[in-house]
């Protein structure tokens, strides 16, 4: 681990079609940080081992994995800076983001996890939703959804350092098992009421797949549970309520797009509202 503030960015991949170039790009592109991006590819055969291998802008490991976590643990264990995250294929940090999350980690010294807002797009870039994150409960993750998304959620390399990697046993909702595991162990967390990055709906989200919804079925646990559900509802609308999360709200962004893969295109919203959008894949253990 360095002793500044340099963050580490890890990838997971296999046969990531175009999306994965997009991504990389938007990592590369971050201004005033030292940032290391390392990509975590299972032995892709569709052509994306061997651009990889050969970019400079990424730390490229191309090995089987046993799933996209066992991928995105191999790359924490590697990584070497002081903040961590971890950024899928299909997804982008806007510009300047990376920048933002160093200087509130440096001003908050006691946070160690950090939540952003983030844009949902479509497979074009353009835009579909604004997500404005409320600090997850563990009841609420455990029984409801993880509502936070993963592409804007930042921590500090101490928390690997005590051992909260991802369980393997999970295949698709290891993001909500590990929020799970970070707040029974209360960990610090916080928000940041700013968007930091862009998920994509491509298709092929792993988290609306009928394993994630069997898992979040194992995860809950005992059916009487199911009795409460309603009330953490209600709860967790209540807070998202007051941190404004059903505003419109007025963005202008830019995006590495399959049209524009060299250079980031602009976008603008006047208005965009908060509602996931229902008629395209609905990822469980992201849902709000």
């Amino acid at each position: 681990m360095s002793s500044g503030g340099r963050i580490s960015i890890v990838t997971p991949s296999f046969r990531p079609g175009p999306w994965l170039k997009l991504c990389v790009a938007s990592v590369a592109d971050q201004a005033g940080v030292e940032v290391e991006h390392l990509v975590q590819d299972s032995c892709s055969d569709d052509g994306t081992a061997e651009w990889l291998a050969a970019d400079p802008r990424v730390r490229a490991f191309i090995e089987k994995d046993q799933g996209m976590y066992d991928g995105i643990n191999r790359g924490l264990r590697r990584a070497g800076g002081d903040i961590f995250a971890y950024l899928n294929c299909d997804e982008q940090y806007l510009p300047g983001a990376l920048g933002r999350v160093r200087d509130f980690f440096a001003a908050h010294p006691e946070v160690e996890v950090l939540f952003g807002d983030a844009l949902l797009v479509d497979e074009r870039g353009a835009p579909l939703s604004y997500r404005r994150m409320v600090r997850p409960l563990r009841a609420h993750v455990r029984l409801v959804h993880l509502n936070t998304l993963t592409c804007a959620t930042f921590f500090r390399g101490s928390i690997i350092e005590r051992g909260h990697l991802f369980d393997l046993r999970w295949k698709a909702i290891g993001d909500a098992a590990w929020m799970d595991e970070l707040l029974r162990a209360k960990v610090p967390m916080a928000t940041l009421p700013e968007p930091l990055a862009a998920f994509t709906f491509t298709g092929a989200n792993l988290g609306a797949s009928p394993g994630a919804m069997q898992e979040m079925v194992a995860l809950r646990g005992g059916a009487w549970k199911a009795a409460v559900v309603p009330l953490l509802k209600l709860h967790h609308r209540y807070r998202k309520w007051r941190a404004g999360a059903y505003r419109s709200h007025a963005v202008e962004y830019a995006l590495y797009t399959q049209r524009s893969p060299e250079r980031r295109e602009s976008f603008s919203a006047p208005q965009l509202g908060y509602g996931w959008p229902h008629h395209l894949a609905v990822p469980v253990t992201d849902r709000a």
